[in-house]
């Protein structure tokens, strides 16, 4: 089998090309994709070529970790059908290209243990499962702490306050220095951080995925307040230690998503009590896929660009 794909060559070296695409066995499905998002985190990344070195890493490699599609074959051992909806956190099926990520191409061939059944009334919005389950990620669980102040208000941070909210927390500040960025709040208050008088923070997440920010948030945190890195960061991690000395502050790193936590952000979804609505900005057809990587990555208007990827081969 053969699919069209999105191919990243090197840094800044990306296009449309064919790959043929691994045979599934009995415990995969084969996916036809509808809509593929494109991250401005490790994508963005990968494509500038910044991307620190991580394991199964290399070009040429097929980017996307975000795809929702229908299935249209199902092996033996597995609970799908055709014509289930999905969505698949990527897939490592292609012949000559890495699928570290592998979410970007018109057909996918899955394990399907990795994939999760999604209402098909989600449409686009399906794709953004897997970033509503990392927000989900970096909140719940044991000895976590839902935020009071929010860094960045693009579509992780979003989605932090959404889920801040939904959970029946008081609702969080979320700081933004873009006029743009800082409207489509729901529930909570966003505002730039020169406006923000307060310094008795207890739990801050930074979404903006710069290292920079980390050295302010010390001043505005409680003694023994704790500050989340939700972000993805190429530059290394740093700051001034006596302030966090006297602070005796609290540095956790939030990683991806895991199994349990895809499964209760679709619950969240599907209950209504989290909506993904708003978040997709843009969206361009895959045929124009190099100029929709190029504008989500260089756009300060887009928050989310997704590729639709219906009636291609």
């Amino acid at each position: 089998m053969q699919a069209t794909a999105v191919i990243l060559n090197g840094p800044n070296n990306l296009d449309l090309g064919a790959l043929t695409i691994t045979q599934p066995g009995p415990e995969d499905i084969v996916v036809r994709t509808t809509h593929s998002g494109i991250s401005t985190g490790t994508e963005k990344l990968l494509y500038t070529g910044q991307m620190p070195p991580f394991p199964g890493l290399g070009y040429p490699l097929v980017p996307g970790y975000e795809a929702a599609g229908e299935v249209v074959e199902a092996g033996r051992l597995t609970h799908f059908k055709p014509g289930d909806r999905v969505f698949v956190p990527g897939a490592n099926c292609f012949e000559g290209a890495a699928g570290l990520f592998g979410g970007a191409s018109s057909l996918l061939v899955s394990d399907a243990a990795r994939a999760t059944p999604v209402d098909a009334a989600l449409g686009a919005e399906g794709a953004l499962l897997a970033l509503a389950a990392t927000a989900r990620h970096a909140m719940a669980g044991p000895g976590k702490t839902v935020p009071d102040l929010i860094v960045g208000h693009g579509v992780l941070g979003r989605l932090l306050a959404r889920l801040t909210v939904a959970a029946g927390a008081p609702a969080p500040t979320v700081w933004e220095l873009d006029a743009d960025r800082s409207k489509g709040a729901q529930g909570y208050e966003v505002i730039h951080p020169d406006a923000d008088s307060r310094r008795d923070y207890t739990c801050v997440y930074d979404a903006s995925g710069d290292a920079a920010v980390l050295a302010q948030l010390l001043g505005r945190i409680i003694k023994g307040g704790e500050i989340v890195l939700a972000g993805f960061y190429a530059a290394p991690i740093s700051f001034p230690f006596p302030p966090a000395f006297m602070k005796e502050m609290r540095l956790r790193v939030a990683a991806e998503w895991q199994r349990e936590d895809l499964i209760a952000t679709r619950s969240l979804v599907e209950s209504g009590a989290l909506s993904l609505g708003g978040l997709i900005t843009h969206t361009a057809a895959a045929a124009d896929a190099p100029k929709a990587y190029a504008d989500a990555f260089s756009d300060p208007a887009c928050l989310k660009m997704v590729l639709n990827w219906e009636g291609h081969a």
